[in-house]
């Protein structure tokens, strides 16, 4: 079975399960999360598995997502009250009438770019990216192939802020592939691509298969201040449960913490979600310590990256003009949380 197939058939498990009357304590508020499997949203599985929801009378089932953009079609039907992925969709859904709100982050700068063996021997000390590229496209007579996901997400809107303003690489040099993350993981251990935007936990595994593999660039050089996975909730769960709103924010809060200060407690609970036997622990434990993982939860600290990143999107094409933030942030449950509340 693999990884993908693992990831559909827990999530559809855990979907049917949301129905159970064995799952739920009674009383007990129901919050539905779509979610991409990844590092950065380790403090949401931390939070669930620690209890520190159930003490406070919110159960969450999950469901697993290849990508923000094919979530937010789950989030307008309703399927999912809870979004844990990337903020770039987000303003690009208000637009069109969905109502949510981003009650927290959880990780920043997770996406880095990785070069597979057959590019990264150009990656030569004291050679600057963009020279690198243009000379694998000399050598091989082809771009290089790099993937990330779909257009309007924030590993592919990074990537190309990276190629084009930092790099400074000419496009010729550089074809860019869009798939989803574990196809990503896939094509960059099989040298289907030369290289990848990707997070934790597939740079420590993709490294820990073929040490050849090279970390050219981490988050916050691709993108200053690179906003990442983030908790959105929509209107209408926000409105009928404030209450669970701010139990999950909180516990968020107390969940960065133990990952910060003792990340081997929360191993356990990050394999489950992952997918225990998929993951191992001892991968999840050294991608909690990589350079591409970084716990923050406070979304005032993101707002000003979103913008840059939304404006960024314009100039890609991805977006049409720039939305209107207003109202989008919704910082209150956090300033409580961070206050002890």
């Amino acid at each position: 079975m693999n990884r993908r197939h693992f990831l559909a058939q827990t999530g559809a498990l855990a979907v049917a399960t949301a129905f159970g009357s064995r799952s739920y304590a009674q009383g007990a508020v129901q919050a539905r999360v779509g979610v991409i499997p990844v590092i950065g949203a380790a403090p949401i599985f931390v939070a669930d598995k620690e209890g520190f929801l159930r003490e406070r009378g919110v159960e969450l089932s999950f469901t697993t997502f290849e990508s923000g953009p094919n979530m937010i079609q789950a989030l307008a039907s309703g399927t999912i009250d809870i979004y844990v992925a990337g903020v770039a969709p987000l303003a690009v859904a208000r637009s069109k009438g969905i109502d949510v709100r981003v009650v927290a982050a959880t990780a920043t700068e997770e996406n880095v770019f990785v070069a597979t063996p057959k590019l990264a021997r150009y990656f030569t000390p004291g050679t600057p990216p963009a020279a690198a590229l243009k000379a694998y496209r000399a050598k091989e007579g082809k771009p290089a192939r790099l993937a990330t996901q779909p257009a309007g997400s924030v590993p592919n809107t990074t990537l190309q802020y990276w190629l084009w303003e930092v790099a400074k690489a000419d496009k010729a040099d550089v074809e860019i592939v869009t798939m989803g993350i574990d196809a990503t993981q896939q094509a960059v251990l099989a040298g289907a691509v030369e290289g990848a935007s990707i997070r934790e936990p597939a740079v420590t595994i993709v490294q820990g298969r073929n040490p050849e593999i090279k970390l050219i660039a981490l988050g916050d050089e691709m993108f200053p201040g690179q906003p990442g996975t983030v908790i959105a909730v929509s209107g209408a769960f926000v409105t009928k449960n404030p209450d669970a709103v701010q139990a999950v924010v909180s516990g968020l809060v107390r969940a960065a913490d133990l990952l910060v200060k003792t990340p081997d407690r929360t191993v356990p609970a990050i394999e489950a979600a992952l997918g225990k036997g998929i993951v191992e622990s001892a991968t999840i434990r050294k991608a909690l310590s990589s350079p591409a993982t970084k716990f923050l939860i406070d979304p005032r600290a993101i707002i000003e990256p979103a913008r840059a990143m939304q404006a960024y999107q314009v100039k890609l094409g991805s977006l049409d003009k720039e939305l209107p933030f207003d109202g989008l942030f919704e910082p209150r449950f956090f300033e409580r949380a961070s206050q002890g509340g």
